[in-house]
């Protein structure tokens, strides 16, 4: 299994401010717009200005 850390993922669906926590490999935009994917569906919602950082 391959070793993950806890991130926080801040962004904004369809124009408002969100976070959640998720634990990623490497921490890298694409993995964590990956993981968004999965938490909010294939839908139209909009994720924007999406930032990733070491959780504290």
């Amino acid at each position: 299994m391959a070793q993950t850390t806890k991130y926080v993922i801040k962004y904004k669906l369809n124009g408002e401010r969100r976070f959640e926590f998720a634990q990623l490999q490497n921490g890298t935009e694409e993995e964590a717009l990956a993981e968004l994917k999965k938490l909010h569906g294939e839908s139209d919602d909009v994720i924007s200005e999406l930032k990733v950082s070491k959780a504290l």
